[in-house]
């Protein structure tokens, strides 16, 4: 078995407190020094795995009483998930949260892990070449308008 890296300790650790109560709230400095991490790392794997792309809001609240608040996004039916996806499209996507929204479809059963991988073969940068941002943010933006078409949740 793999040996786990920091992040991904931090990331389970993060993902454990959301299980008991739905919302995690941390405090930076404590979870750095829990982790023996500087706190640099934890704004990383904040960055990185609670993305709004994977489902997650994140607050953030510093000073001396500072915190960083962490809740899964639950959506109420399969069209609230698609607006706030589409709502945060840009005019270009990169391609981990592309990724990232690609999974969260599938996680809600929106997607199958047929469709995702086929979908995810082709929106690679290596694929898309140039102007891979551009494409990835027409194609999310038109998937997600064919899955909200596609029958009623």
């Amino acid at each position: 078995m793999p040996s786990k890296n920091a992040s991904d300790s931090i990331e389970e650790y993060i993902k454990e407190l959301l299980a008991q109560s739905g919302i995690a709230e941390i405090k930076r400095s404590l979870l750095a020094d829990s982790f023996q991490v500087v706190p640099s790392q934890i704004n990383y794997v904040i960055k990185t795995r609670f993305t709004q792309s994977r489902g997650y809001e994140v607050e953030s609240k510093r000073g001396g009483g500072g915190y960083i608040r962490i809740a899964k996004i639950h959506f109420s039916d399969k069209h609230h998930l698609i607006g706030n996806l589409a709502a945060n499209i840009g005019n270009r996507v990169s391609e981990q949260v592309f990724m990232d929204s690609i999974q969260l479809l599938f996680d809600e059963h929106l997607l199958t892990e047929r469709e995702g991988n086929f979908i995810l073969s082709m929106a690679s940068d290596e694929v898309l070449g140039n102007n891979a941002g551009d494409i990835r943010a027409r194609m999310l933006f038109q998937l997600l308008q064919r899955i909200d078409r596609k029958g009623s949740n």
